[in-house]
């Protein structure tokens, strides 16, 4: 499951869980370029449940897209992710610094508002 909903002028919030497939990655894409239309300076929350590596073929489906999603990244400063497993938050946080101009801190679901606070500082 991949669930984009636009929460104010600059935040989008994601919850994802389970396995995405390749309709799911294309149709996820597609829904998190089109919340994310005009949003400079954003926030994203992005909350990860029971999290199971996306198919080859999804995989695909985002590589193809690498260019869109680049520019969809440069709309936003700071991401928070709300992740219970510890390999996820640490991988977060390490694309983060590998992404310029974007900050991501990862938190334990029970940290879920102070995840929101930091989004809002």
């Amino acid at each position: 499951m991949f669930r984009v909903m636009r929460n104010g002028e600059n935040r989008v919030d994601v919850d994802l869980s389970g396995k995405l497939d390749r309709d799911e990655m294309r149709v996820a894409l597609d829904e998190l370029t089109q919340q994310s239309d005009g949003i400079e300076h954003g926030r994203m929350l992005y909350r990860i449940g029971a999290f199971e590596l996306p198919t080859l073929a999804a995989m695909a489906v985002e590589l193809s897209r690498i260019p869109q999603l680049f520019r969809l990244v440069r709309r936003f400063d700071r991401v928070a992710v709300v992740a219970d497993q510890q390999w996820l938050r640490k991988a977060s946080e390490a694309e983060g610094i590998l992404i310029p101009g974007l900050t991501i801190k990862a938190f334990d679901s029970t940290q879920e508002a102070e995840a929101q606070a930091w989004l809002q500082d």
